[in-house]
């Protein structure tokens, strides 16, 4: 086997690996949303989005990015087989972890008044937020033991840890949300914080850790390394959480909570059910990328690798969502929710270019070039949450639609100029072609579902959808031997029988 084919299949296997679990994640997300939008409707979506992201705002101010950085130092640790080094770096992180999760808690129970009155415009939600201000720290918490898992390599526990959080959590609100309607949505939010803090306690407890005294001042050195590590990145996905809060607070204001809620369940289903692949850039492209950072060409390769890839699993998922959107609204939410409609067709074709700029946009990290990293993503911010404002101004949700489009091909041209000028990165052959081909084919597939209605619509796209799956299909096979793995994959017997 060669040596790109076997980068191939260890991009393949990751995303296999990590979207596997997402997907699970995702079903038990699938049903949450779905009885949330029918018990609570898309006001109740709206409460519970908004509770959601003015929390999550809070987290990333408070929490320095150590979900982030601290893997590293774990991991270098567990690297060294010291296991007083490795006990080291545990009992400081979980010092700090502590720290910043009981800051949030505090920053959310003192602004809780200000935040009622920013997010809801009355104070009425004062009290909601004191109560959820629990959930920041028990979020954190969380946070320090699944640092624990991943950075010390325990990667089936970590995903039971995962899985058994996500799905006690929708056993145990369930009965709220049918109980008490929007009443249960807070109590919905503090429980399903205490169960995933048990799950990621209960496996982190399986890992044996020798005891070590660590004085303050050490915990302070080795505090201020781990949060200095993340702290660009975290600044970062602060200033789009920012982003996305605004947002929502100037669709609250001009049109209302319930336009909040259909705006959540739409990029919900843009950015959490098409969006599998992301899952995999994170966790494993990353490092990838970072180990072949002092060579432009091998980042070139490994980056163009990932990004053909991306586009060839990513393409058909786009495709069936785009031909079936009305039929998925309805399975995922309900019919009340059939205004999103048009947001995620335009959105969905705007996956394809957010794939290919992620997977540029991190040969930034990858190089150490931090502050370059921050002002791109900065900048993308600024012009996006410009887009978001006036599309919602002018052609409502159907703009914010258009808006990710715009605002992800405008970003491709950004990232794609900085890295080549920095870099001399440049797209292969094989993936302009890749590319090409897959836009055209969801292009035309999207502009029926727009225009069209019923069974013109479903046979055009369903030709589209089986021409691009196969497409991807023979590019696969060239790179990954893919009809090899496949009969691998099938028991002898059954290719007797």
């Amino acid at each position: 086997m060669s040596e790109q084919q076997t980068s191939y299949r260890q991009i393949m296997k990751a995303t296999s690996l990590f979207g596997g679990v997402q997907v699970i994640n995702i079903l038990i997300a699938i049903i949450r949303s779905k009885f949330i939008a029918v018990l609570l409707g898309p006001t109740g979506m709206g409460i519970a989005g908004l509770l959601s992201s003015t929390t999550g705002l809070i987290g990333g101010l408070t929490n320095f990015g150590l979900g982030t950085s601290a893997v590293r130092n774990v991991a270098a640790a567990n690297g060294t087989g010291n296991q007083s080094r490795i006990a080291i770096i545990l009992t400081v992180l979980r010092r700090w972890v502590w720290v910043t999760g009981l800051l949030g808690m505090i920053v959310t129970i003192a602004a809780a008044p200000a935040l009622s009155r920013v997010t809801f415009g009355n104070s009425n939600y004062t009290f909601p937020f004191i109560w959820i201000s629990v959930s920041l720290l028990l979020t954190q918490l969380s946070t320090g033991q699944m640092i624990l898992l991943q950075g010390m390599r325990k990667l089936q526990y970590l995903a039971k840890a995962n899985l058994a959080g996500s799905l006690l959590g929708l056993i145990m609100t369930l009965p709220l949300y049918y109980w008490l309607g929007i009443n249960g949505i807070v109590p919905a939010i503090i429980i399903s914080s205490v169960i995933a803090f048990t799950c990621a306690w209960y496996f982190g407890r399986k890992i044996n850790v020798e005891k070590v005294k660590v004085s303050k001042a050490r915990t302070i050195v080795e505090g201020k390394e781990m949060l200095a590590m993340g702290f660009m990145i975290s600044i970062s996905g602060l200033i789009t959480l920012g982003t996305s809060y605004i947002v929502r607070i100037f669709i609250s204001n001009h049109g209302g909570v319930a336009e909040v809620g259909l705006y959540n369940a739409g990029f919900a289903i843009v950015n959490s059910y098409v969006g599998l692949i992301f899952t995999a850039m994170a966790t494993d492209y990353y490092p990838r990328l970072a180990a072949v950072a002092h060579n432009n060409a091998d980042c070139s390769k490994v980056i163009n690798q990932q990004a053909e890839i991306s586009i060839l699993i990513m393409a058909p998922i786009i495709i069936i969502f785009v031909v079936f959107i009305n039929w998925v609204v309805i399975i995922l939410y309900s019919e009340k929710f059939a205004a999103v409609n048009h947001m995620i067709l335009w959105a969905a074709l705007g996956m394809l270019f957010k794939a290919v700029s992620w997977a540029i946009g991190f040969i930034f990290l990858a190089k150490g070039e931090k502050k370059l990293f921050f002002f791109s993503e900065l900048i993308a911010n600024i012009y996006t949450l410009a887009f978001n404002v006036v599309g919602y101004y002018l052609l409502g949700l159907t703009g914010l639609g258009i808006s990710f489009l715009v605002s992800y091909f405008l970003y491709l041209i950004q990232v794609y100029y900085l890295a080549k000028n920095k870099f001399q990165f440049s797209f292969k052959k094989e993936m302009n072609s890749i590319f090409l081909i897959q836009f055209t084919l969801a292009f035309f597939s999207f502009l029926p579902a727009l225009i069209l209605k019923g069974s013109i619509s479903y046979l055009s796209g369903g030709l589209l959808f089986l021409i691009s799956i196969i497409y991807s299909y023979r590019e696969l096979d060239k790179r990954i031997n893919l009809s090899v793995l496949i009969k691998n994959i099938i028991p002898n017997k059954v290719i007797r029988r």
